[in-house]
């Protein structure tokens, strides 16, 4: 059942066949799917550790001796959320799947990739922004080069897994919870917060590493309300991902790239910038291309 015309992107769930039971189960159908896709992710991770011979170590974040084993097989269960809460929408809430992703009922891949440089850019400026803080206040940032030769199989890893690992996040925090909260709400500022709580919640950062998270949580529930679609926050978490990954892995951190922890406040700063380039960017854009915002 379609979306009636001119719907925005939070409302999209409140269709013809739209019940109040619906967002609810279809919620608890997609906590009890990922639980089984874990458990089968776990059956599968004891079998490629008999494979490979790389021992199991489950210390910490570590599952794998090998970090880099870790790494792909975490991302790659995070990535596995999007079939499931395409597959709610389509089997509970009996809507098209692509719905969850714009308001034209599909991923709109031009606009996808037109973001992509745009977040980029922002994200370099905010490093270099950050970096500038850590130089002004006499904080090292303590980053040393690991090599190409460790650096470069956890590259193609990460630009690999990555950008499906932040997608998938997308899809459940600004896609079905705030369609979720949608269906019952005219105003979008409850699904906003709560989804940006709920991410917030599943991360381990403290003090300011909170406030980076809930912020990012916060804005790109209304970037995606305002651009019609998950296709701007999807190319921002994407490339931050990607990046902060990166920077990890050479530096020869990678045993440590899951832990999160606290944050310095010089690291706002950045994340100030980042978020303000890309914002304010993206909503120009997409009104001089006229990007759909509602449903037709």
């Amino acid at each position: 059942m379609p979306p009636p015309s001119g719907t925005r992107y939070d409302r999209l769930a409140r269709t013809a066949l739209h019940r109040w039971w619906r967002p609810i189960v279809g919620t608890l159908a997609i906590v009890a799917a990922y639980l089984v896709v874990s458990f089968a992710v776990g059956l599968a991770a004891v079998l490629i550790s008999l494979l490979s011979g790389v021992p199991m170590v489950m210390s910490g974040t570590q599952i794998f001796a090998d970090p880099l084993m870790t790494l792909g097989l975490n991302l790659v269960l995070l990535a596995l959320a999007i079939p499931l809460v395409l597959g709610a929408a389509w089997v509970v809430q009996r809507r098209r799947p692509g719905t969850v992703s714009s308001v034209a009922g599909r991923l709109r891949w031009g606009w996808l990739l037109l973001c992509v440089p745009i977040a980029l850019v922002a994200v370099i400026l905010g490093e270099v922004a950050q970096q500038l803080t850590f130089l002004a206040t006499g904080v090292s940032s303590g980053f040393t080069w690991v090599g190409w030769d460790r650096f470069l199989a956890p590259l193609i890893v990460i630009v690999v897994l990555v950008p499906f690992q932040a997608a998938a996040e997308e899809y459940v925090f600004r896609g079905w919870i705030l369609q979720a909260f949608g269906a019952y709400l005219r105003n979008p500022v409850p699904g906003i917060v709560v989804g940006a709580a709920a991410f917030a919640s599943l991360h381990g950062y403290t003090d300011w590493g909170i406030a980076y998270v809930f912020g990012f949580g916060l804005l790109m529930g209304w970037v995606a309300i305002r651009t019609g679609g998950l296709e701007a926050p999807i190319a921002l978490h994407a490339v931050n991902n990607v990046f902060a990954f990166g920077m990890t892995a050479a530096a020869g951190g990678l045993r440590n790239a899951l832990e999160q922890g606290s944050v310095p406040w010089q690291t706002i700063v950045g994340t100030i910038v980042q978020f303000a380039v890309f914002t304010v960017s993206v909503l120009i854009i997409a009104r001089k291309r006229a990007i759909q915002t509602l449903s037709r």
